[in-house]
């Protein structure tokens, strides 16, 4: 079989090198001419925070005017907002009876079977992070032992999870999930909360769990999430191995507190996690937030729902998208002032 990473930024780099180290075959490719030829004149230097670990691994690095042949296995690591025109590019390299595997935050297996089919689309929500320092070289953010996810289809169950479980289990532990739209929204629900505040104040997860007043509206937009959710019909799945909602969701003041109490436990593992989103707002590109808070507030407007701290943190993107605000941590003052009004 041959398979690729599309979109081998700081995440896709980190599976590849875990991929190749495995003994696997696996093509990483990106725009990123400077980082390809790093990776392919001396490995993927990766280094595990987390523990101080440090791996170099030998890999296999194109950008995409060097595609040659088919993929059995696409694993689609892009910006959601261009998923028409990257899928429609992929369709071509895509070997009969393959897949596309998105490991994109939000719900972005949809767009891409329009565009494929549902039988060849499968998605993963992936529960850790990783950062480029320089080309060749990133950092895992999460802990080893916390390198989870959770693979399946919101279209039914699908025989060709096998052929890419077998490359994800070498990265990390694979949950196959029969209720893969509960395994999305979790991710979404948390991503929604930590990584949205994270994207507009430059705050690590571990930072904004830390600060009582950060973490009083990262509960606030967890709890929008989750409200939201379960408001549609969806029933958020375990997320490594935790019920999301048994132990953060609340409807008095006693399991609020205990909900709030927990938080940084739940985030201590990827305490030194930044938003990607964080570095696209910082080098005045447009982020994927519409496509992780956003799809919160669409769903929440469709099920008569009020989530304003999400509206909130979405306007406030906004304004820094236009160059109307800056990412900074003062950006949370307004969101503390709002969370102490509800």
């Amino acid at each position: 079989m041959r398979a690729c990473i599309y979109g081998a930024g700081a995440m896709g780099t980190v599976l590849g090198a875990l991929v190749a180290r495995a003994g696997r075959q696996i093509d990483l490719i990106t725009r990123n001419s400077e980082h390809v030829a790093e990776l392919n004149a001396n490995g993927a230097r990766v280094t595990f925070s987390a523990v101080g670990k440090e791996i170099v691994q030998k890999v296999t690095a194109l950008t995409p005017d060097k595609m040659t042949g088919k993929y059995d296995v696409i694993f689609l690591m892009t910006k959601q907002r261009g998923n028409a025109q990257t899928v429609t590019f992929l369709k071509d390299y895509l070997a009969e009876g393959g897949v596309i595997c998105t490991t994109q935050n939000g719900l972005p297996e949809y767009s891409v079977a329009e565009i494929i089919g549902e039988d060849n689309t499968l998605g993963c929500a992936v529960s850790w992070g990783a950062t480029f320092v320089s080309p060749g070289h990133v950092l895992a953010t999460s802990s080893p032992d916390a390198m989870t996810f959770s693979l399946g289809s919101p279209f039914g169950r699908n025989p060709k999870v096998e052929m890419v479980e077998s490359y994800l289990s070498c990265a990390g532990r694979v949950e196959v999930e029969d209720n893969f739209a509960g395994a999305r929204w979790s991710k979404l629900i948390v991503n929604s909360a930590f990584s949205s505040l994270s994207a507009i104040t430059s705050l690590t997860f571990g930072q904004i769990a830390k600060d009582k007043k950060c973490r009083a509206v990262a509960q606030a937009l967890l709890k929008e999430g989750m409200d939201t959710a379960l408001a549609c019909g969806v029933t958020p799945a375990k997320i490594q191995g935790h019920d999301l909602v048994k132990l953060l969701n609340y409807n008095g003041p006693v399991k609020k507190a205990v909900s709030f109490a927990l938080i940084p436990v739940a985030m201590k593992k990827h305490k030194n996690l930044v938003s990607g989103m964080y570095y696209d707002l910082i080098a005045g590109r447009k982020c994927d937030m519409q496509f992780v808070l956003g799809v919160v507030a669409d769903s929440a407007q469709k099920a008569g729902k009020d989530v304003p701290v999400s509206r909130a943190v979405l306007d406030m993107t906004a304004a820094i998208e236009k160059g109307e605000k800056t990412v900074s941590p003062d950006n949370m003052l307004e969101l503390i002032a709002l969370v102490r009004k509800k």
